[in-house]
């Protein structure tokens, strides 16, 4: 269903955003909130589903609206996200081959809620939150711990994040029994005898101004997943036509590293870029580049191009559609474990007033996202993302 593309850009929309706000503590003595507002839409289609095996339709459509809520009073931050996702999938249809059957329609709820507080005079700032998310076939529980480090000079910022992820995947939450949920024709067993899955990731890296017009930033990504990472409602077909659920080891590490290089050029445009490496023990390589461009059109308007592009070679673990020999131990034909090439090209625009609609309520920005995404294997999706922020200041006085 590749949902993972669908909360990666969901994430990664609402930490832009978050990102590019002033996270320093303002003067005691205002007080003030942010609400962010955000929509998202996005659509995919393809031909190499794991819910049939690696071939197949992938066809889904998500709807994602969503708010972002942060209070901050003096030295302490309050901070609220919250949404839903509501999944249309003609790929999840198939697990029990009956077209429109309940499993095309579902809808996943996220909630989390963060404190932080700085100290000595805003040069630390320390923090954490919890948080969870439900669809029908998992429930997940996370805890984030964060640490932010601002020397004096105000030219470099150090950062660490905790975060903690403790999943359960039993399908039928919110309808029936909890059970693990099988392809129709292979539940005439139990596959697994297991269905929780936790994940402990770690990151932390540092940004550093160097002159007027450039910041760099390099980052380090540590995660350990332990517990059931197959999907049991994958199918895999061998090569003498048998069939089995997805298989894959129970424990899995991931390493990444990071790059960023952001350059002002003159008054109006901005270079952001990124260059990523990514490997794990499935034995997946995987290294990409981001660029963005932004283009000040005017004090108020502000637009430009993004692009990535990522290399990928494919897992020991992955083979096509009846191309596994049956004798494997661990074996799965999720084209997300495959060796592949994506391209994502699109278009942000950003409408900054930063004017005043009544006595304390600030009209920060509405920003609309576009991007197109191929990858090389016929996959293909459109993404929409519309932000509307705002902020309340009340003043101490």
């Amino acid at each position: 269903m590749k949902m993972k593309y669908l909360i990666f850009g969901s994430i990664a929309f609402y930490s832009y955003f978050a990102r590019s706000q002033d996270t320093s503590s303002p003067p005691e003595k205002i007080d003030k909130t942010e609400i962010e507002i955000l929509f998202h839409h996005y659509l995919q289609d393809g031909n190499h589903s794991a819910v049939t095996g690696g071939t197949g339709t992938e066809k889904l459509t998500v709807f994602s609206p969503g708010l972002y809520i942060k209070r901050t009073a003096g030295r302490n931050t309050y901070a609220l996200k919250g949404g839903v996702d509501v999944i249309s999938s003609a790929s999840t249809d198939n697990i029990d081959y009956v077209v429109s059957s309940a499993s095309k329609r579902d809808a996943r709820g996220y909630e989390q809620l963060d404190f932080s507080r700085s100290f000595s005079g805003d040069k630390l700032i320390l923090g954490g939150g919890a948080g969870f998310s439900i669809e029908s076939d998992y429930f997940s529980r996370a805890i984030r711990l964060n640490a932010e480090y601002l020397p004096s000079h105000k030219m470099c910022t150090y950062f660490l994040n905790v975060q903690m992820f403790f999943d359960d995947l039993r399908w039928g939450r919110l309808k029936e029994p909890l059970k693990l949920i099988y392809p129709s024709e292979l539940r005439y067993k139990e596959w697994f005898d297991i269905y929780r899955r936790n994940t402990y990731a770690f990151n932390s890296g540092l940004t550093q101004i160097i002159g007027k017009r450039n910041v760099i930033g390099i980052f380090f990504e540590f995660s350990f997943q332990s517990g059931l990472l197959s999907t049991p409602f994958h199918r895999v077909y061998f090569a003498d036509n048998s069939l089995a659920v997805e298989n894959l080891p129970t424990s899995r590490t991931r390493t990444a590293f990071g790059f960023k290089w952001n350059s002002f050029i003159g008054g109006n445009v901005i270079l952001k870029n990124r260059v990523d490496y990514y490997s794990d023990d499935f034995r997946i390589r995987g290294a990409g580049f981001d660029h963005e461009t932004v283009i000040k059109i005017s004090p108020r308007i502000s637009m430009g191009p993004h692009f990535r592009f990522y290399l990928q070679n494919g897992s020991r673990y992955f083979a096509p559609y009846s191309e596994h020999p049956p004798d494997e131990t661990f074996f799965t034909s999720d084209y997300d474990l495959s060796e592949f090439q994506t391209y994502l090209l699109g278009l942000n625009a950003k409408y900054s007033p930063n004017g005043y609609l009544g006595k304390n309520l600030l009209f920060n920005h509405l920003t609309f996202r576009y991007s197109y995404f191929s990858r090389t294997d016929n996959l293909y999706a459109h993404i929409f993302s519309l932000v509307l922020n705002g902020r309340f200041d009340i003043s101490g006085d």
